[in-house]
């Protein structure tokens, strides 16, 4: 039996696919954002579940764009083709928050502001914080992306670049560029970024 070679397209799509379900994935990043920002966490109802989504949608950029994020990929999986690109557009006009097609992203993580770019085949792990300026991206040549665990904490302006691997619950401070792996638990530092004592 021979074996299909997947084309680019299908290829990311099948990436795509590995992202959690548009509605699930939005209810779970709405409780991250509300616990964030200090408001109420608990959703009860369908009903509370929306009405807390538009109202973030309302009072924070960075949540509305991570929402396009989610329904572009979502319809990207499904093969639907020009709305995702819009989407896409959209997310980065209205908090210049920069996610690629091939980004997987579990739900639950909270941005408190925009001028986020993330790319590459990159995974984001659920709880994780990433703060304004921040760059989770590529080296030259080499589309392999960083993998951060759950709860891992991003400061502002940092740059997690390449194919390295930030453990469960890292920090990463503000201005710390990362090219090698972080242990679950530790606090990376400095320019190259270095684990703190």
């Amino acid at each position: 039996m021979t074996e299909r070679k997947l084309s680019s397209v299908d290829y990311l799509r099948e990436f795509a696919r590995q992202n959690p379900r548009f509605s699930t994935a939005i209810v779970m990043d709405a409780r991250a954002f509300a616990k964030g920002r200090g408001e109420r966490v608990k959703i009860q109802t369908r009903t509370d579940a929306v009405l807390q989504i538009l109202r973030l949608c309302w009072v924070t950029d960075a949540f509305t764009s991570l929402l396009f994020h989610r329904l572009k990929v979502s319809l990207y999986a499904r093969g639907i083709p020009i709305i995702p690109t819009v989407l896409h557009k959209l997310s980065n006009l209205l908090g210049s928050v920069q996610i690629g097609r091939p980004v997987i992203m579990e739900g639950g993580v909270y941005m408190p502001h925009g001028y986020v770019v993330i790319d590459g085949m990159t995974k984001i792990g659920s709880g994780a914080v990433i703060r304004p300026f921040v760059t989770i991206g590529l080296k030259d040549g080499d589309f392999n992306g960083p993998v951060l665990g759950r709860d891992v904490s991003v400061g502002t302006g940092a740059k997690i670049i390449g194919p390295v691997s930030i453990g469960d619950a890292a920090r990463i401070g503000a201005g710390a560029v990362v090219t090698k792996d972080v242990p679950a638990g530790r606090t990376a530092v400095g320019v190259p970024a270095r684990l703190a004592d």
